[in-house]
């Protein structure tokens, strides 16, 4: 796979040539949690399997950690051998959103070393709006993963916990980078999270802005050109990305991929874990 993302189009042909393939809806609503799983149930990709953001792409909540902990990884890759995941079945990753939902999947699988995963660009309403196929109803479950069969390797991706955060601030050539929404980056209109702002030093990049007209990813290149202009000259190495619990960053990371910068730190436990910690130090505004 040379690129994270794939093309309604190529995904088409793809499929029309038996390729094998694991079909994922990630589809989600932070303000209704099981909207995602009732529109699965009314449309999907043939085949695809419904994966829950709070079910199967986090850990159960737990205090100071954060609206989305991440799992271990050895918890995660177990839950991925119950439904049916396998090392070498390449997986592609889609949800309704413009792959806000479907990046997390794809670091993820990266996190445990599986790096076959692409996200289809423009996810359901670009496969629909280029005549692919849908189906409704429930989505038999796959056999379970035999032991072995999808196993735990080095991981692709390097990710920060709040310690390391913290004791970076201000030092060396590191960038946080927030995903979030600009009000909320600057402390106002926050609904989500108990406190208000953003991590000190941070830059605002929204990751909607990764996004064209269509909800497609921009192309390659207006992307790198974008993000180059926002590292000044860092290295993506020096980036720690984050947002309000560690999903939508992936949708930044996997548009930096995508623009040939691949190499920057996820944030997980991002603001939500930042703003629970007693003494965090916390900015307003721009």
């Amino acid at each position: 796979m040379t690129s994270p993302l794939i093309g309604a189009s190529a995904l088409q042909d793809l499929l029309a040539r038996g390729a094998p393939v694991l079909l994922c809806d990630c589809s989600f609503d932070l303000a209704d949690p099981a909207a995602g799983a009732r529109g699965h149930e009314q449309r999907h990709l043939p085949g695809a399997q419904y994966l829950h953001l709070d079910a199967d792409l986090s850990a159960p909540k737990a205090a100071g950690r954060g609206r989305h902990p991440l799992p271990t990884p050895e918890a995660f890759v177990a839950r991925l051998a119950t439904l049916g995941f396998r090392d070498d079945l390449p997986v592609l990753a889609y949800d309704a959103s413009g792959g806000m939902y479907a990046a997390r999947l794809w670091w993820m699988l990266r996190w445990v070393g599986h790096g076959a995963v692409q996200v289809l660009d423009g996810g359901l309403p670009a496969w629909a709006a280029a005549g692919g196929a849908l189906q409704g109803g429930a989505v038999a479950a796959r056999e379970p993963t035999p032991p072995g069969g999808f196993t735990l390797r080095p991981s692709l991706t390097r990710s920060l916990g709040f310690d390391e955060v913290m004791a970076g601030l201000g030092r060396g050539r590191r960038l946080i980078v927030d995903a979030r929404a600009p009000d909320r980056f600057r402390g106002e209109n926050e609904t989500l999270d108990p406190v208000g702002g953003h991590i000190p030093g941070a830059v605002n990049r929204f990751f909607r802005d990764n996004l064209g007209p269509d909800a497609c990813f921009k192309p390659a290149e207006a992307l790198r050109g974008q993000w180059l202009r926002l590292m000044a000259d860092r290295s993506p190495a020096d980036l720690v990305l984050q947002c309000g619990s560690g999903v939508t960053a992936c949708h930044n990371l996997l548009a930096l991929e995508a623009a040939g910068l691949g190499g920057a730190a996820l944030y997980p436990g991002s603001w939500s874990e930042w703003c629970a910690q007693p003494g965090a130090p916390v900015a307003v505004g721009g």
